[in-house]
């Protein structure tokens, strides 16, 4: 914590806090009563509050957030000036000075999350520093801090002016329908930027492309976008048919040219390996947990399975995008499942480039949990 570790976990609370109430101010003090830091109390599936200032004197109080605010403006200037990208991370938790609270922009709109009660209870001088440091069509709320920090059903809507949904956003200039309003989900994972345009630019022209897991189709569209054969996107909910299709024709592309089918992904790799399918690009990003009515999946146990699945009907010299974001294993760890999972199909594979989060969504050495995406193009020899 004196390295400036933020998270204030379970074990640190004297007695007398251990029933503290949500948004109760936290003074934290080493073993000789030496100041280390002050937070908030709000419980969440990380630990129980967040260190946010190393200054005892700092009120924390709208001009403490506006301040927090004001400068993460400043750092994404370079995204508020361009227009082929209408959607992005302004405020991205203790990345930015504040951990539990995230503030994304969608073309003139904000949709702030929400992770405890304790920051909760700060959102009146949130959001009065949020209208004092940016200008907006309207403000949309998440709240995640049901049981195992599940999203608060409720109307998200807070202040300013209702959107009209789907709301079309830029990113690289590739066209996203958003509803701000519609779940703790709005249709587009922001943190995969910069692997989308990947897609599209470099990996994507003539080849056959399956996207597991694919949600709204956001990495489809990026194929097809870069000149695919042809795409296939796979997600066991149902709604995803029509929020892809949905994507592909506010970007032009003929859906019924593409195959979108709704089915358990692991069934799917079963159905393909028996008609004799395979795919020059696979995409798996996975949900860091998700269970079906036949399967449990954990990244952190899994993932070399699903990966094998993958290897199965990846042809020679084709790519293999890994992606999770699960924060509790590394990088390093992931490479492990990687190699292990092309040692069991005894195959060959080169490791062609790797992200992480890209830089609106701003992140702090001090808690590497914080920079949870790992995604790697792996080639298949």
């Amino acid at each position: 914590m004196k390295k400036g570790f933020p998270l204030i976990e379970q074990t640190a609370l004297t007695k007398s806090m251990q029933k503290a109430e949500e948004g109760t101010i936290l003074r934290v003090v080493d073993e000789s009563g030496l100041f280390v830091g002050k937070g908030y109390y709000g419980k969440q599936n990380k630990g129980v509050g967040w260190i946010v200032t190393k200054d005892p004197s700092e009120t924390i109080d709208r001009d403490f957030f506006l301040e927090r605010i004001r400068a993460a403006v400043n750092r994404r200037k370079n995204l508020f000036n361009d227009n082929e990208t209408t959607a992005f991370r302004l405020f991205n938790g203790e990345g930015d000075g504040i951990g539990g609270l995230t503030i994304d922009f969608y073309d003139g709109f904000y949709v702030s999350t929400l992770y405890s009660e304790g920051i909760y209870h700060f959102r009146k001088d949130i959001y009065e520093a949020l209208q004092n440091a940016v200008t907006f069509k309207g403000l949309y709320e998440k709240k995640r801090f049901a049981s195992q920090g599940q999203y608060v059903e409720d109307d998200d809507f807070v202040m300013g002016e209702r959107g009209e949904f789907p709301l079309i956003v830029k990113e690289n200039g590739m066209n996203f329908a958003v509803n701000l309003n519609d779940g703790p989900m709005v249709g587009v994972f922001l943190d995969q930027r910069d692997v989308r345009r990947r897609i599209r630019d470099e990996y994507a022209s003539g080849k056959h492309v399956l996207n597991t897991f694919s949600y709204t189709g956001a990495f489809s569209v990026a194929a097809a976008l870069g000149g695919a054969a042809k795409t296939t996107s796979v997600d066991l909910a149902k709604r995803s048919l029509a929020k892809t299709i949905e994507q592909f024709s506010v970007n032009g592309i003929d859906y019924e040219a593409q195959d979108i089918i709704v089915m358990d992904v692991f069934n799917y790799f079963k159905f393909a390996k028996k008609k004799g399918k395979s795919f020059d690009l696979v995409i798996l990003d996975p949900p860091s947990f998700a269970r079906s009515k036949k399967h449990t999946f954990s990244a952190a146990k899994d993932y070399t399975g699903l990966l094998q699945e993958a290897i199965a009907i990846t042809e020679k010299n084709g790519v293999i995008i890994a992606s999770t974001n699960c924060s509790t294993f590394s990088m390093e760890k992931f490479h492990t499942f990687i190699k292990e999972a092309f040692k069991k199909e005894n195959a060959n594979y080169q490791i062609l480039e790797e992200y992480t989060l890209p830089d609106d969504f701003k992140t702090t050495k001090s808690f590497r949990e914080g920079n949870y995406l790992k995604v790697v193009f792996i080639k298949r020899k």
